[in-house]
């Protein structure tokens, strides 16, 4: 069986994680997300696009 999860959704998990059971502020939490928004308008956006997708083809197991 294979699941198809969106890399969103599973950092949206791990945020809710962090304030319920972290007890991580949620400012903190906008705060970062807002940081990686504007990040990703920056030169430095497709070296991340990059590293995340060769991160996540590691993990799958599906490097080429």
């Amino acid at each position: 069986m294979t699941v198809s999860l969106p890399l969103v959704v599973l950092l949206g998990f791990f945020a809710w994680g962090a304030v319920k059971f972290l007890g991580v502020r949620t400012w903190i939490v906008v705060l970062i997300a807002l940081f990686g928004f504007w990040l990703s308008e920056t030169f430095l956006a497709p070296a991340i696009e990059s590293g995340t997708r060769s991160g996540v083809d590691i993990v799958n197991g599906s490097h080429v």
